[in-house]
């Protein structure tokens, strides 16, 4: 039986932004499909109901107040500030000009605690690592002393290893799960339960 694949829109003019966005999104959640449209007439043509979730700058969010008001719990406005007083209030809104691992992690708390009446993003809940990627124990915890910060020779303080030993596990972490990033480790790590998105 074949799983219906949630499907997320973008809406918002400018390509670079939509590009960015709908990288970070399927980064953070790879089993769900991006569509990106560059106004709302695209949108409306396109069968807006099908999508779970909307992403949408606040200008085209202005213009369309009234069928976003009415699918409030599903849209997430894109900002330009993180100051409350300067963001919509009956919607969750998202700031998108803060550094690169700030908005991961804005997304990260967004897919772990749900935004407005509990609605995580979609397909985005944890689920167990079962196959042949998983990693050691001790590999898991290298993993979530990265993630938290720690450098190299601190972890291998920290464990009581050689500094050698911890590069090794570092290496075969990002080659086992197939990630190059710190950034997409601290996905993987916070999805998978190996750390609380709060202690990072």
């Amino acid at each position: 039986m074949e799983q219906h694949q949630p499907k997320i829109a973008i809406i918002d003019s400018n390509t670079l932004a939509v590009m960015g966005m709908k990288q970070l999104i399927m980064s953070v959640s790879p089993v769900v499909c991006v569509d990106t449209f560059g106004c709302m007439a695209e949108l409306e043509a396109n069968h807006p109901e099908q999508y779970v979730h909307f992403f949408v700058a606040m200008n085209i969010v202005l213009e369309n107040r009234s069928f976003f008001i009415q699918h409030c719990h599903r849209t997430i406005v894109l900002t330009l500030s993180v100051c409350p007083d300067k963001q919509l209030s009956d919607f969750h809104c998202l700031c998108v000009s803060v550094p690169g691992n700030d908005l991961v992690r804005s997304m990260l708390m967004m897919m772990q605690h749900g935004h407005r009446r509990n609605d995580n993003i979609a397909g985005t809940r944890p689920t167990p690592q079962t196959d042949s990627r998983s990693l050691s124990d001790r590999e898991a915890e290298v993993m979530v002393l990265i993630v938290k910060g720690y450098i190299n020779k601190e972890i291998a303080d920290l464990l009581h290893i050689g500094l050698s030993t911890v590069i090794t596990h570092r290496k075969n972490i990002m080659e086992k799960l197939g990630v190059k990033s710190v950034s997409a480790l601290t996905i993987y790590a916070v999805m998978h339960g190996y750390v609380d998105i709060n202690k990072i």
